[in-house]
């Protein structure tokens, strides 16, 4: 089995990493992709990868993985297509700046949420600016289509740059889905993502036996339920917390 040693490169909060990452995670457990503690999980918040394969790397985590000059040779070859495209789709874009322009702000943007530090001056204000007035004639479903049908190709074209980890893939299309999603109701189109599998759901493994009784009685109703199930426990007889609490403290 392949071993993983991160960080390789060293992580930093940036202008957007925080606020991006604590919105996702409510979403998130929303959607029950994560446990509702993953607000205080460690290898979750982390701008870390975790080293263990069978754990997800967030896309908070990825610069700790792939580093700067990877980040930006994705985003290179991504607006290498987008200049080559159709006038209706790359004027919205040479009319703002020149490819190099792009490239860097997109990296920027990328490296900041990423965990790469303080590089996308502005935050959420600058990226939604952005969107309502430099490319709003793209923020539609015509021109989302476009864009992730370049993306997805700059991405199978740059599995060189994912490293030798299968997660940094996943990883990627999750940030891109999420940011989609936000983009999709925000601007209200249709939304159909087309980059990949994206992170699977991530279950907090709670053992009973190592906790103490004020742990278990911090448990949401829900974390109990799950956790007394997988040990074989009906918790259909149980009537409310307390009562799963009492259980979890017997076994």
């Amino acid at each position: 089995m392949t071993k993983f040693s991160y960080p390789i490169y060293p992580t930093g909060k940036g202008y957007l990493t925080e606020t991006i990452q604590l919105k996702y995670i409510s979403s998130a457990i929303a959607s029950n992709t994560l446990p509702e503690s993953a607000h205080r999980m460690p290898n979750i918040i982390s701008l870390s990868a975790p080293n263990d394969i069978e754990k997800p790397i967030q896309f908070w985590q990825l610069y700790s993985v792939i580093g700067q000059d990877r980040i930006v040779n994705i985003v290179k070859n991504f607006y290498e297509r987008v200049y080559s495209d159709e006038a209706w789709f790359s004027s919205v874009f040479s009319r703002i700046a020149g490819i190099n322009h792009h490239i860097n702000t997109q990296s920027s943007m990328w490296i900041d949420v990423m965990g790469g530090g303080f590089g996308y001056h502005g935050g959420e204000y600058r990226l939604s600016f952005h969107h309502t007035h430099n490319a709003f004639q793209l923020m539609n479903e015509k021109g989302a289509q476009r864009w992730m049908k370049l993306m997805a190709e700059a991405l199978n074209a740059s599995s060189e740059h994912m490293t030798e980890d299968p997660r940094v893939r996943i990883s990627i299309n999750t940030f891109l889905t999420y940011f989609f999603g936000k983009y999709a109701e925000e601007f209200k189109f249709n939304n159909v993502t087309i980059f990949g599998k994206t992170n699977p759901s991530v279950k907090r493994k709670i053992n009973f036996l190592n906790m103490s009784s004020d742990a278990i009685e911090a448990l949401t109703e829900s974390e109990l339920k799950e956790a007394l199930t997988l040990r074989g426990v009906d918790v259909s007889s149980y009537n409310g917390k307390t009562d799963l609490v009492n259980k979890a403290l017997r076994l």
